[in-house]
């Protein structure tokens, strides 16, 4: 069974930063990624990495303003979120894999953390 703790959620005005964090325990060797649902809609990949970070995955929404990172010996993640905009607003969920590379599929998910709030205000 595997753990997951979230945290860094908040609320942020357009244009302006912030970091989530997730941390794993129970298993090592995971590959590691976020989701997120906003209000109406259906929950969407944004990024996801492999257990050692040597192969990173975006979705184009993101692309070039978001940076996943790990720190192995940690088993945590991290989402590095910046030029916020409002449309970035959502839950935010931190997911894991029982395997050691990434999919950007909801489906290949194993574990998922209980979600944390990012709001972008205009």
């Amino acid at each position: 069974q595997v753990q997951l703790v979230e945290s860094g959620g908040g609320l942020v005005q357009a244009g302006g930063s912030l970091r989530l964090s997730c941390a794993a325990s129970g298993r090592n060797r995971l590959a590691m990624g976020w989701f997120r649902q906003a209000p109406g809609k259906e929950r969407e990949f944004v990024a996801g990495i492999d257990w050692n970070g040597g192969n990173t995955v975006y979705s184009e929404s993101v692309k070039g303003r978001f940076t996943i990172s790990r720190d192995i010996e940690k088993s945590t993640i991290y989402l590095r979120m910046n030029s916020l905009r409002p449309e970035d607003t959502a839950v935010y969920y931190c997911a894991v894999r029982n395997t050691v590379n990434w999919s950007p599929l909801q489906r290949d998910a194993d574990y998922w953390g209980q979600g944390t709030q990012v709001t972008v205000s205009s």
